[in-house]
């Protein structure tokens, strides 16, 4: 059994399918609402760390300053060899702590997009294996350089940098959501709503909500991807 631990960013944005592979597995799941003020637990108390989204960026420390807080933590974890999984923001932070610039992206990518693999994504225990391209749900605007000495595993259209694999593939970050299913679409959707009305044009990778909840069966397709990635990391020794 191992012991999962989420660090939440924003009360809409959840672990997700990755709660459902946990209790499936039987492994056991418990998170820190970061935003409402709660700290991080001590190292000796998890094995898997699961570092999600949010709607802040992660130099905004001014502004929301237990991002200060996050970074030492998130160092100190990858130091004690902890498992962790970076989503979005998750990643950003993973990124930043390794070494790795957090910009705005050229494109705003929202929506469902394409994947393709990484350059290094055959070396890593973790992503080999996985399709060389497939559907992703995605809801970023800004992008992280990939750190050096990790493997850089993912890349779309819109933004080159989509994932890496670092520290013996035990630290991964992932830009884009496989934890998405159907409520978590719909919270991050009510919670982030401003963000879709814009002017396609100019944002041609940003998809309305009705394109974004169209043919369900996609989630079911992002859910094999994530189970791919955590069964592997489970796997790690």
């Amino acid at each position: 059994m191992l012991r999962l631990h989420g660090l939440r960013h924003e009360s809409f944005e959840k672990e997700g399918e990755i709660a459902v592979w946990a209790r499936e597995h039987g492994h056991t799941l418990t998170h820190t609402d970061l935003w409402n003020g709660e700290t991080p637990p001590a190292l000796d108390t998890f094995d898997f760390l699961i570092v999600m989204g949010g709607p802040m960026n992660i130099y905004e420390e001014d502004k929301f300053p237990w991002l200060a807080v996050e970074k030492r933590f998130l160092k100190a974890s990858m130091e004690a060899g902890k498992r962790i999984l970076g989503v979005c923001l998750g990643a950003q932070l993973l990124a930043d702590v390794l070494g790795g610039a957090v910009t705005p992206g050229k494109h705003r990518e929202i929506g469902w997009h394409e994947v393709t693999a990484g350059p290094d994504a055959a070396k890593s225990r973790v992503f080999a294996g996985l399709p060389q391209s497939y559907s992703a749900f995605h809801w970023h605007g800004d992008t992280f350089a990939i750190p050096s000495r990790a493997l850089w595993t993912a890349k779309s259209e819109a933004c080159a940098h989509q994932a890496f694999s670092a520290c013996a593939d035990r630290v991964v970050g992932l830009q884009f959501h496989l934890e998405t299913n159907a409520e978590s679409l719909a919270a991050l959707a009510k919670g982030c709503a401003s963000e879709v009305t814009v002017d396609p044009v100019a944002h041609p990778y940003v998809q309305s909500i009705d394109d974004m909840t169209a043919r369900p069966e996609r989630l079911a397709a992002l859910r094999r991807l994530l189970d791919h990635i955590l069964d592997n990391m489970a796997a790690l020794g």
